[in-house]
């Protein structure tokens, strides 16, 4: 597969709510980094069992913007929600022959422009 297949393979699991299968997706010795939360995960097991413990008001939704591929690196932007709170990650992933060998996901938190450059930007609800 190539880079852009293994991601997108990636998408669809997640798409599914088929943990293992994203999981599958990855290295046996994959590392996933979350800099926004200062948290490191080590292993494809241990990245599913996160998947299966956030706490979730229903099925995950996701939605996938962007998806930019440079040889072995992919870079995702995608919208993800379970029906009451909704978050965006950006994702790096580095690709390793038809696996994931390292992911580095960012997290960040919306939050409500100052008020300051209100006369400088427009408010857009729902940017994709």
């Amino acid at each position: 597969m190539s880079a852009r297949e293994v991601v997108e393979s990636f998408w669809a699991a997640m798409a599914s709510n088929d943990w293992d299968a994203a999981a599958a997706l990855f290295a046996d010795d994959a590392t996933i980094d979350w800099p926004c939360s200062g948290e490191r995960i080590q292993s494809p097991a241990a990245w599913a069992e996160v998947q299966r413990r956030y706490p979730a008001a229903g099925r995950w939704r996701f939605g996938v913007h962007r998806l930019v591929v440079d040889g072995d690196v992919t870079v995702s932007e995608a919208t993800v929600t379970d029906g009451e709170q909704s978050a965006r990650v950006i994702a790096f992933s580095e690709i390793d022959g038809d696996r994931i060998a390292r992911q580095v996901e960012y997290w960040p938190e919306a939050y409500e422009p100052p008020a300051w450059r209100a006369d400088l930007a427009q408010r857009v609800q729902g940017l994709p």
